[in-house]
Parts: C-alpha cells; structure tokens; sequence
C-alpha cells in the first residue's frame, strides 16, 4: 500500500493544530516576556525608551527601595490571611451544600453568585459601603448604637487590611466552593459507606476518606489562592490606593508605582521578573509536594 504524502501524515496534522496555539503563546506571552527581560537590564525610561544595558542596577535599585521589603511582607501576610480564611470557608460551604437535599439548589447559586462580579467592580461597591460619610454600613452601626462616630473601615492599617480581606473573601468563596465541590462530588458513596460499616466516626470520615480524596481539588484552590493573593492589585488600588501611610502596598501596586508614577519602566519589569520568579518556585513546590503525597 503506497504511503499517504507527508503533508496529510499525523505529526504533520498535529503540528498543523496547534500552531495557532503555539502563535498565539508567542506573540502575546514568549515575546512579551523576553521584551521585559530585556527592560529589566537596560535603563528604560517610560517617555524616552531603552538607553542601553545598565545590569544589574535595577535588581538592585528594587531591591533597595523603601517600599520593598514592607511591600513584600504586606503581600506575603495578606496571602497567609486570605488563604486561609478563604479556602476554609470554601470548604464549609461545599460540605454544606454537597448532599441534594431540599434548598441546596437555591443556596450553591447564592453563594457563587458574587463571584459573577468583576473585582474591579466589586472593589467599586465595598469603597462605597464603607465609607464612613456616604456608605450605609457606619450608619447602621451608629443607628444599632454600636458606635458613636462614624467608622472608618479602611482607616488605619489592621482595618484597611481587614476590610480588603472580607471583600475577597466574600467575591471568591462561591468560586472556590464550586471547585470544592465537584472534587466531593466525585468521591464514590461506596467510600463512604464502607467506612461507616468499619464504624468510623464523621470526624474520621472526614481526615480519612474526605480530604485525602479531595487533595487534588485542594491542590487547585490554593495554587489558584496563593497566585492570585500575591499579584493582588485592584481591590487595594480601589480601596486604599496603597494607604494609610502606604501600610497597604502590594508588590504589583510597586511595580505600577514604578511603571507609571516614577516613569521607570527597567524597575518595573525588574521587579515582575523577581514575582514571576518566585512564582515559578511556589507553584513548582506545590506541584512537587501533591505529587509526593499522590506517590505516598
């Protein structure tokens, strides 16, 4: 039998595929990322373009900056807070609304619901309900007589925090409750029919069958958490604009700083291949670590 020509042969076909794929990733990623590698080692300012390689000064004018370093344990505490907060209550409500029972229906879309909003769009209302002059939340606590000045939510440090942290919580909880929710709902009956036989008690059920069933799920939401929290932006940019006394800067509220306040855009790209860096690390590690507990 003769052979078919190589243009209609299957690596042909496959190649053939995914090249708008593979375009696609090149033009608006691979190329993107090398012209920021680029800026990160040239003197680049934003109005007058590259002025020539000046490495490594601005690694080191990043790194030596003021706002660095409390910028980086701002960002790295308010991950700590929001994914655990967060991912705990996701969790709550999945086991809430796993079994079909009456009304689960009816609350799975109530909960998923704010995810529906843009966080721009999100971060808009929550600046509206907390302001201490025009927004409803303050008057309902003075009218409760719970107060008696006006409250200012995003006031000082601890509340901005806070108040930043309740807002994300209440727009991704629903979202990660979904995911959450289709890993429990492909753990076979089976599973747990035959642990009740055994006798084990709810709370066994749960560290025994529930979470090491559910780890790849688990794995997802906190890769997911964990990258989203520290590229963090809009809901601070909104809200606090990085106050009071820049206790709210986040790492890419410095690189815009950089970008397009101090117009040094060889800063600010060094400073985003230093995220992206640690970025890689932190997901290769929790890639790493599911693997070791899926192998175990």
């Amino acid at each position: 039998m003769k052979a078919p020509p190589w243009w209609r042969s299957r690596t042909v076909k496959g190649m053939g595929y995914a090249a708008p794929t593979a375009v696609f990733v090149a033009v608006f990623f691979v190329l993107p990322l090398l012209l920021v590698g680029q800026m990160s080692l040239s003197d680049w300012p934003l109005l007058a373009g590259d002025r020539g390689v000046n490495a490594p000064e601005n690694y080191t004018d990043v790194t030596d900056s003021a706002l660095f370093w409390p910028a980086v344990r701002f960002t790295l505490l308010y991950t700590v807070i929001v994914t655990v907060v967060l991912l705990g209550l996701a969790l709550l409500l999945a086991l809430l609304v796993q079994e079909s029972r009456p009304g689960a229906g009816f609350f799975r879309t109530v909960y998923f619901l704010p995810s529906a909003l843009g966080l721009a769009s999100a971060s808009l209302l929550f600046w509206g309900l907390y302001s201490p002059t025009t927004g409803p939340l303050s008057r309902v606590l003075d009218t409760l007589g719970l107060v008696d000045d006006p409250v200012s939510f995003l006031g000082s440090p601890t509340s901005a925090l806070l108040s930043t942290v309740f807002l994300i919580v209440w727009k991704f909880a629903g979202f990660y409750m979904l995911i959450l929710l289709v890993g429990l709902q492909r753990i076979p009956h089976e599973v747990y029919e035959a642990a009740r036989m055994d006798g084990a008690s709810r709370g066994q059920i749960f560290r025994s069958v529930t979470l090491p069933l559910l780890r790849p799920s688990l794995a997802l939401t906190l890769l997911l958490c964990v990258t989203g929290s520290l590229l963090a932006f809009d809901q601070f940019f909104i809200l606090t604009k990085g106050g009071p006394d820049n206790s709210t800067v986040t790492v890419v509220q410095l690189i815009y700083r950089e970008a397009f306040q101090r117009l040094n855009l060889g800063t600010a790209a060094a400073l985003s291949i230093i995220v992206l860096g640690v970025l890689l690390l932190l997901n290769a590690l929790q890639f790493r670590g599911l693997r070791r507990a899926d192998e175990s």
